[in-house]
């Protein structure tokens, strides 16, 4: 394994992150926030804030990993600090010579893809980062740097406002004063953490719902639909060999269809169900008051809808239903729609299957 390099001016920033006083402190839902944003945004299972330290890396916040840290000489963190301007990003480290013989690599939890956006004090030092890792190899779609990157930047607001907090504490005399001080910088925060939210809810290459967001809508409408004695049915939307799409026209064609099939739905159902995008050519449309046989035939009026788009390429879909049966639950119904999608695909795509 090879040490990590120190940056060039290691003794300003070591003692930039020591006047912060923050190491070692007690977690923090603000800060547990931030990670679970990051890790549903990039759709990956471990996010942490990791400050560097002089021989440690030491978690504020973690999700999906256990401890509250390793030793610097282990630590991605250590790398993508040495150039705290651009966020670093390793698709896979069993490829990399500087990570290759990681002991997080070639053990648990045998990290394969690592992006980090480096966390800047206000002088500018690097502090350590926002990061997320995934035991598969994979890239980091700009949309998702975008929104690390982002996320940094609130994590390092964070950290100026509890430094703020300790020096108010320490020197403010008049508590008038104080007081108005932290409810300004605490509004200021919940704002942006109101955008956060909202960005971590919405696919940003269609702008529909994404999957954490339509299994809360999920879940209430089946309550809802329980209580009321009313139907409700789920059908899930798949483009037909979509591999395909990307690898003889690129995967800018590809985006192009996921976000022209993206439109369609959004404006054919914005006003009757929700809608979204699943995950990567996948979509799922909510159909509340709606039979097995309204949704199918429903589905086949949008299958036939998607194969007259205008897009320039032959774009065919393939759709599951299933609708809610008593006492059923969420993963279960979607399941179902799920077994749907399969037997449509198995029988030669370009099809709508049902299952009561």
């Amino acid at each position: 394994m090879i040490r990590p390099p120190m940056p060039a001016d290691e003794d300003v920033r070591q003692a930039t992150l020591d006047a912060y006083r923050i190491l070692d402190t007690q977690r923090e839902e603000a800060y547990d926030d931030l990670v679970a944003i990051a890790a549903s945004i990039c759709n990956v299972p471990i996010a942490v804030i990791s400050l560097v330290d002089r021989d440690r890396q030491w978690f504020k916040a973690a999700r999906g990993i256990d401890g509250s840290g390793t030793s610097r000489e282990m630590a991605f963190c250590a790398y993508a600090i040495l150039d705290p301007s651009e966020t670093m990003v390793v698709n896979d480290a069993r490829e990399d010579p500087r990570f290759s013989g990681n002991p997080l690599v070639v053990g648990g939890p045998r990290v394969r893809f690592y992006a980090g956006a480096p966390m800047r004090a206000s002088n500018g030092q690097p502090m350590g980062t926002v990061c997320v890792l995934d035991d598969r190899p994979r890239q980091l779609e700009p949309p998702q740097r975008i929104a690390l990157e982002a996320l940094s930047r609130q994590a390092s607001r964070l950290m100026e406002l509890h430094s703020v907090s300790r020096a108010l504490r320490l020197q403010l005399e008049e508590r008038g004063w104080y007081e108005q001080q932290l409810l300004h910088y605490q509004r200021e925060l919940e704002h942006q953490n109101a955008d956060l939210e909202e960005q971590s809810s919405t696919d940003p290459l269609t702008g529909l719902a994404n999957r954490r967001a339509f299994s809360r809508t999920l879940e209430a409408a089946i309550t809802r639909a329980h209580t009321a004695g009313e139907p409700l049915s789920v059908a899930i939307v798949d483009i037909d060999h979509f591999k395909s799409i990307n690898d003889l026209h690129g995967h800018a064609e590809g985006d192009r269809v996921l976000q022209a099939l993206g439109a369609m739905l959004l404006t054919g159902e914005a006003a009757r169900g929700r809608v979204a995008r699943f995950g990567g050519e996948e979509f799922v449309r909510l159909l509340p008051d709606r039979s097995l046989t309204d949704a199918a035939r429903e589905s086949e009026y949008l299958r036939e809808a998607v194969a007259a788009m205008p897009t320039g390429l032959p774009v065919t879909i393939s759709i599951g239903v299933a609708t809610l049966q008593p006492a059923e639950d969420a993963s279960s119904l979607l399941a179902r729609a799920d077994q749907a999608l399969y037997k449509a695909k198995h029988e030669g795509r370009d099809r709508v299957c049902a299952l009561p």
